[in-house]
């Protein structure tokens, strides 16, 4: 066990278990992720509350990219940091960055990624941007989704549901390297986000049963 797998290993049981009684989260399809290999984790993102949540929903140690202003957050930055979490800038290229998701993924570790690029103010998933398609592609990785339900509405103290649901694992093997491919691949990720949280949105409309699976 490494260093960031002892302290997923520590947070487990205090910040996860926290943070999934006051979302009431529930989880759809845990047992789709595959528990060894490189795989990208494919998320949308409403809600500061999605990075632990999600975290809290994966059997696995994700290691996030996150945004260089929040590692520059005294305190916050050193925690993400402690669990694997590593830096991007926005709005350019950060060759460090792309290096670092593909490194990790070839090492065998999965990389956790809110491929829509930052948070979401419309309330529904939005566009898919190529970061997850173009690691998978080039190192030959599955893509597996999780869709996350309720953030958007949740707020710390109102206690409003959060359910999360898996897909299957999306593998691009027969698409080529580079702008065409990571464009179609991106399309197909968009498309099983948005199917996955939609019927999320049907589960929560029934009470969100516990034996409810998610669409293959």
């Amino acid at each position: 066990m490494n260093r960031t797998d002892f302290v997923w290993a520590l947070g487990r049981p205090t910040i996860g278990a926290a943070v999934s009684v006051v979302t009431r989260l529930r989880v759809y399809g845990r047992e789709r992720m595959p528990m060894e290999g490189g795989l990208v984790v494919a998320a949308n993102h409403f809600s500061w509350i999605d990075p632990p949540v999600l975290g809290a929903a994966t059997p696995r140690t994700l290691y996030y990219m996150a945004k260089v202003e929040a590692h520059r957050v005294p305190g916050l930055g050193h925690l993400m940091r402690s669990f694997g979490a590593f830096s991007v800038r926005r709005g350019e290229s950060d060759r460090d960055a792309v290096r670092t998701m593909r490194q990790l993924v070839r090492d065998g570790h999965a990389l956790g990624l809110f491929v829509e690029g930052t948070r979401q103010r419309s309330g529904v998933p939005g566009p898919v941007q190529p970061g997850a398609a173009m690691v998978a592609i080039n190192e030959g990785a599955p893509v597996i989704c999780a869709a996350i339900y309720g953030s958007f509405e949740w707020r710390l103290g109102n206690f409003s549901p959060v359910s999360v649901a898996w897909g299957r694992p999306m593998s691009f093997d027969g698409l080529p390297r580079g702008g065409k491919g990571y464009k179609e691949a991106s399309a197909e990720i968009e498309h099983e986000l948005r199917r996955l949280w939609e019927w999320l949105g049907g589960v929560h409309e029934l009470g969100r049963p516990r034996d409810a699976t998610p669409p293959s």
